[in-house]
């Protein structure tokens, strides 16, 4: 297979990913490495949804972003010299930010890269362990919204779940990505625990249970938008 050749390209079909069954590779800077989870376009310059793991004193020369820059911390202590984000910061970098990203002892990140697009998206820093839970439409459900913007089809959130929480038939009209941060969801498809990585095609539903309590990172309407194989 070509190295540009797309991977989960094809936006009509349900993806599921456990990326704990996933090798890490090197990236060219060889102090930072990656699980790929979607791509189109060239290996260093697509569009790109990754896991991200900084090992400990990796760095990168100053750089922006064509198109945007979305992070999630997950471990560890992720810097650039406008601050420290520890587990549980989103940062939302817009197109013509720039940025040199470090860090002193490593961390592990989820990161999508060409999906944060279009005039008047803000800069933001949040540290998500600060918001409050709200209640949702979803009896035992709740979340914590990240981004969810005027004039942008797509809106990001956290949700906790409690155990034996059901979603029921939840339709996804503009498609959606789902990251377990930690916990574990079930469907007809199997279990999806910590790690677990899926996309839905717009118009597409998900019947997921909760096995235990569970965290989750959430992108809905934001799948038209992302280029296909």
């Amino acid at each position: 297979m070509a190295d540009d050749a797309p991977l989960h390209g094809d936006l009509s079909q349900r993806v599921a990913v456990d990326t704990n069954r996933l090798e890490w590779t090197a990236s060219p800077s060889g102090q930072v490495e990656r699980k790929r989870l979607h791509r189109v376009g060239p290996q260093e310059s697509g569009q790109v949804t990754s896991l991200v793991r900084y090992l400990p004193g990796a760095s990168f020369p100053e750089h922006d972003h064509p198109e945007g820059e979305e992070i999630f911390v997950l471990e560890g202590v992720f810097s650039d010299q406008l601050g420290h984000g520890t587990r549980g910061m989103h940062l939302l970098n817009p197109e013509g930010h720039r940025h040199a990203p470090f860090s002193e002892e490593g961390c592990l990140i989820l990161v999508k890269l060409r999906q944060y697009d279009g005039d008047g998206r803000p800069y933001r820093r949040t540290d998500t362990l600060e918001m409050p839970w709200q209640s949702t439409a979803h009896p035992g459900v709740e979340e914590k919204v990240l981004f969810d913007e005027p004039g942008f089809a797509d809106r990001t959130a956290l949700e906790r779940w409690a155990p034996g929480a059901e979603s029921g038939d939840r339709v996804f009209e503009g498609g959606a990505e789902l990251f377990v941060i930690r916990g574990a969801l079930e469907d007809a498809d199997g279990v999806h625990g910590e790690g677990s990585w899926l996309r839905v095609p717009p118009g597409k539903s998900l019947a997921l249970t909760a096995r235990e309590e569970t965290e989750l990172y959430l992108k809905t309407d934001g799948v038209a938008r992302l280029r296909s194989a």
